[in-house]
């Protein structure tokens, strides 16, 4: 037996989620499914967050039912492009989708032929927004703008002289507000390049203790 979990939506508090909820259940109950779950959200449509949807969703990637059931594909998601995100998000967790209003059934021939169709749109949509992306890139780049994090201020002559009095790695990170590995990666690139602007004279001394050249 199928367990199907069960999704209504309303928009306001004067809807009522109650004519859904019946006829979701006999649909349930006419397909022999084990409803294991209802999720309800009182929200409209173009809103981004619901919990419900949310909840429904992260319970449907630790596998807990095999088939969402709605009332009809408007209630689930709050556009076109959500709606296909929703459906081959569901569509690679082997979820099926059913639609009680349109008919629509992914477990069926047409409802797998739908499927295919609604993936398609959803990587061609995944394409577009790339390249927007680049385009984008490539415009602000043309126009002298910065792309990506700022790269940090740091004192690096600083962070060297920390290291040489002792303190480890954790508090050079904590002293200057940055991370272990960027404290390591600053003392390795000065050990690299003893000669580089900023290297304190003592730094030979962290190059893992090794002999001067006169006691070898």
């Amino acid at each position: 037996m199928k367990k199907a979990a069960l999704y209504m939506r309303v928009s306001t508090a004067d809807q009522n989620a109650a004519t859904q909820l019946h006829d979701l259940e006999a649909m349930a109950q006419q397909r022999g499914f084990e409803i294991v779950q209802r999720y309800t959200d009182q929200i409209t449509g173009t809103r981004a967050r619901r919990p419900g949807l949310d909840q429904m969703m992260a319970d449907a990637r630790h596998g807990q039912f095999d088939v969402v059931l709605v009332w009809a594909s408007d209630r689930l998601a709050r556009s076109v492009r959500h709606f296909l995100e929703t459906i081959d998000e569901l569509n690679h967790l082997n979820i099926e989708f059913v639609s009680c209003r349109e008919n629509i059934d992914t477990s069926g021939p047409l409802g797998r032929a739908i499927v295919v169709i609604i993936g398609a749109i959803a990587e061609l949509e995944r394409s577009l927004i790339v390249e927007r992306v680049r385009a984008g890139m490539r415009r602000a780049k043309l126009e002298g703008r910065h792309i990506g994090r700022r790269p940090l201020n740091v004192d690096r002559a600083a962070v060297l002289r920390d290291r040489e009095r002792g303190l480890s790695l954790t508090e050079v990170a904590k002293a200057h507000r940055i991370s272990r590995a960027f404290v390591s990666k600053i003392v390795r690139d000065a050990r690299n390049e003893p000669s580089h602007k900023g290297v304190s004279p003592a730094l030979p001394q962290l190059n893992e203790n090794r002999l001067p050249e006169s006691a070898a």
